[in-house]
């Protein structure tokens, strides 16, 4: 049995036998749908950007028009993207009764479009925008890559920028708080295409561990949350994916027949 399969094996196991499976996802799950992820590889954007000229409160307010058109240009890769077979197996994990969350640092909706329901955003989405003035609490969900740029809050007409967390910005606490409990209830947790070094949104697995849950970590390379794991799935997203579910679903249907 090769060391692959006795992975995915002892991952269906503890996931069947879990009462309360969570995911954690960085920019690797997105990856195989061709959107570039931040670190890790030559075509990485942090290799080819630098993150304080394009993603700080202040690169918005020294030159907006600039970071915009560098969102303008994610915005446009993430809609052309299409979920893969990641985003779309714990979408149907969650369906099954198995997942009861999705805590992602990723910002390209790609888990909702995969048909996932409970998606916990921690670093915010690049479809929603809102307001620059501090006094405006102007919010809004775009449906197209916007037009005007810098586009303007129809409410003050102050700019409005990216709703999401950037460098040097605290996470949204509600938020945060939403994803720290879902950490504590979990006895497992899937930790799927993640870094593992940007924190405080790293600490999620660490909280499953701590609290004598499994972590089962899915990778094309070791990360910051490998030496925590109690699986280590080395392969594409997408391929474990498939093969985790089709898995599970084999169990469910199993122990359909049997009643």
């Amino acid at each position: 049995m090769s060391t692959y399969v006795a992975s995915i094996l002892r991952t269906v196991e503890i996931i069947m036998s879990s009462k309360y499976l969570i995911a954690f996802t960085g920019a690797g799950i997105s990856a195989e749908s061709g959107v570039p992820t931040f670190r890790g590889s030559p075509d990485s954007l942090w290799s080819r950007f630098k993150p304080e000229e394009l993603a700080t409160p202040e690169a918005f307010l020294r030159n907006p028009r600039r970071v915009w058109e560098w969102y303008v240009w994610r915005m446009s890769i993430i809609k052309k993207a299409k979920p893969n077979d990641a985003h779309l197996g714990l979408a149907r994990l969650e369906e099954l009764g198995i997942l009861k969350c999705v805590v992602t640092q990723n910002v390209d909706g790609l888990h909702s479009r995969a048909g996932s329901k409970y998606i916990i955003e921690l670093h915010g989405n690049i479809w929603r925008v809102k307001c620059s003035n501090p006094s405006c609490n102007y919010k809004a969900i775009l449906e197209d890559i916007p037009k005007e740029i810098p586009p303007k809050c129809p409410y003050c007409s102050s700019l409005l920028r990216p709703d999401v967390v950037w460098f040097g910005e605290p996470l949204d606490p509600e938020i945060w708080d939403r994803a720290v409990n879902e950490a504590s209830k979990a006895d497992a947790i899937l930790v799927i295409g993640t870094s593992g070094v940007v924190y405080p949104a790293a600490y999620i697995p660490l909280i499953v561990k701590e609290r004598g849950g499994k972590v089962i970590e899915v990778n094309i390379s070791e990360s910051g949350i490998t030496p925590y794991a109690d699986v280590f799935i080395k392969e594409k997203a997408s391929k474990a994916l498939r093969d985790i579910v089709r898995l599970c679903e084999e169990r469910i249907n199993a122990r359909k027949a049997s009643t």
